[in-house]
């Protein structure tokens, strides 16, 4: 199952505006960027061609937040087509969405909203992540979303909903490990169990970030610097799982370039330490 995975690109950076100028300036310890596909689903203006610009320079790739695979009434043809278009365009290593739906009747809530983990939504998403599949000449790579609220029709766990999909759908995953962190404290539930449970040769990346803790619960803010557990999590993860993409997502208070890239070091170090233990 290993080889349908696309090699590690290694450790990469969410691209945001604030970082065109200095990712274009000079060479960075940066080994990739994720662009939102979204911003640049355009036919044309300053941010396709900033993107251009740094594919020249960075290996990317493609990370979308409105495809809604788990939309009762199918997908968009007409987002699948402009999303396939810049597909074209940039040459991703590949093209992630996440596995929740965001919207309903046509109109885009502009929210990451989870979905009932029953074998009702199992069929829906497996049918839309093929439809996805088919029109982009590729696999989809999934990822889990943080949750605030649970549903009663739930018949399984989220990591086994997650498992199945891949599964059923023949897609890969992209494992959120803040996402995991917050949904198990929001949940009351071991968050090493959700990473234990994955199917190790479906995990395609990993993504990392920041929350906010309230005490009585955790929001997946992306404005902080990662938090400690999250940090531990992930360190799990690479034990478990080896060498995979890792990438860190900061989308407000976003600091100056450098200060990020420090963090990018922490985390190929917290790597280094797990995937010795994955190596013994």
């Amino acid at each position: 199952m290993n080889n349908m995975l696309a090699p590690s690109p290694g450790f990469g950076l969410g691209l945001r505006p604030p970082h065109y100028a200095a990712l274009l300036e000079a060479p960075q310890r940066v080994d990739w960027v994720e662009a939102i596909s979204e911003n640049y689903m355009v036919p044309g203006g300053k941010p396709l061609r900033m993107l251009d610009a740094i594919r020249e320079r960075y290996p990317i790739v493609l990370h979308g937040v409105s495809m809604s695979v788990g939309s009762s009434r199918g997908l968009d043809c007409e987002y699948l087509e402009a999303l396939a278009a810049l597909a074209r365009r940039v040459q991703p290593l590949w093209i992630s969405d996440h596995l929740c739906w965001t919207g309903v009747h046509g109109r885009q809530l502009h929210d990451l909203l989870p979905l009932p983990y029953s074998e009702e939504a199992l069929r829906v998403v497996v049918r839309n992540v093929r439809q996805a599949q088919d029109a982009l000449g590729r696999r989809l790579v999934l990822e889990n979303v943080s949750s605030y609220a649970e549903y009663h029709a739930s018949t399984m766990t989220e990591w086994a909903f997650l498992n199945a999909v891949a599964e059923e759908a023949d897609c890969l995953l992209l494992l959120d490990v803040n996402n995991v962190y917050v949904s198990s404290v929001n949940h009351g539930y071991d968050a090493s169990r959700f990473v234990d449970a994955m199917t190790a040769g479906r995990i395609q990346q990993i993504h990392l970030a920041g929350h906010t803790n309230h005490g009585t619960h955790i929001v997946d803010t992306h404005d902080h610097p990662i938090a400690a557990p999250v940090w531990a999590l992930y360190r799990h993860a690479c034990e478990r799982f080896g060498p995979v993409a890792a990438l860190i997502e900061r989308d407000d208070r976003i600091p100056p370039l450098a200060e990020l890239i420090d963090e990018l070091d922490q985390a190929r170090a917290v790597a280094a330490r797990g995937l010795h233990r994955h190596a013994a």
